[in-house]
């Protein structure tokens, strides 16, 4: 009867050395994982951008000169107003009038108010819709017919600076992503609008400007503020992503570890599009509900799903 239990306890040990060998074995068959994150692939926009640096110019500017000497009696406008085709922006008299004028002042209002009406003040008037961006003069002050009185812009554009290496990817009408220095929070949407057929050589390297068109002008756009330019060169809508850290690289496989049942890890080979190498598009090998692991391995399986 000993010798029966002896035997019985050392099948039970046994059987235990044998589970405990089992389980080890499977458990250095799945990869040995820190900081494990597990994601779902989701839906949106992947794209591949050319960023360069520009600054806010004015699409036009345009000078206004007087067609006479004289001084400046009144300006109507401040910098920033928008302006229509044929405003009077501002009033002056000529030399001539000035003078006699103010020699009409010192023999009384009758005599000052007949010499005004003789001699007409002379208007300054805009030529094209735009906005004032420059007062360079004040009520009072003397001008001669080469001084410019207001600066006017009929629209503010993004001039970006492109290396040769990178012109080949812009192209007219690509969608252009727009920041501010000034403000960072503030992105604006806009168009490539025009790209120069001649090339410049600033310090020692071959650029291309090339203008965007934002789609809106935020009142706090300014001429002369820097910004950051990111042209969009291609892009896949509505496409089924994952994080670009996710993906394995071997040789010419791409793959992923996905998470299964009762938490079972395994490869899966896939097939990407665009890659940004922040979003990757997914092809082939995963759906939305696959729970793909982001995350650094140690050992990796040699099962596949």
């Amino acid at each position: 009867m000993k010798n029966k239990s002896i035997v019985i306890i050392a099948v039970i040990i046994g059987c235990a050395a044998v589970f405990l060998f089992m389980h080890s074995k499977a458990g250095k068959d799945q990869p040995r994982l820190n900081n494990k994150k597990i994601v779902n692939p989701s839906i949106g926009d992947v794209e591949i951008t050319v960023e360069t640096t520009g600054v806010v110019e004015p699409q036009n500017r345009l000078q206004l000169k007087p067609s006479i000497s004289g001084r400046i009696e009144e300006i109507l406008v401040r910098e920033g107003d928008k302006v229509d085709k044929g405003d009077i922006l501002a009033w002056m008299s000529s030399t001539e009038r000035a003078a006699l004028v103010d020699a009409a002042r010192s023999q009384g209002d009758e005599t000052l108010k007949y010499w005004e009406e003789a001699y007409k003040k002379t208007p300054i008037i805009s030529p094209i819709d735009g906005e004032i961006i420059v007062r360079s003069v004040e009520p009072g002050q003397t001008i001669s017919a080469s001084d410019a009185v207001l600066v006017l812009s009929d629209r503010l554009v993004v001039s970006a600076q492109f290396d040769e290496t990178d012109i080949g990817r812009v192209k007219v009408g690509q969608d252009a992503l727009v920041i501010l220095d000034a403000y960072p929070d503030v992105r604006l949407d806009g168009t490539v609008d025009h790209v120069a057929y001649e090339s410049e050589i600033v310090n020692n390297v071959t650029i291309y400007n090339v203008d965007i068109l934002p789609n809106e002008i935020p009142d706090m756009l300014r001429s002369g503020m820097s910004v950051t330019v990111e042209v969009v060169e291609k892009k896949s809508k509505d496409v089924l992503m994952i994080p670009s850290n996710a993906i394995h690289y071997d040789g010419e496989r791409r793959f992923v570890l996905v998470q299964g049942l009762r938490g079972k890890i395994a490869e899966r080979d896939i097939k990407i599009g665009l890659n940004n190498d922040q979003a990757a598009e997914i092809i082939s090998g995963l759906s939305a509900e696959d729970n793909v692991i982001i995350q650094d391995t140690l050992y990796l399986p040699k099962t596949k799903s």
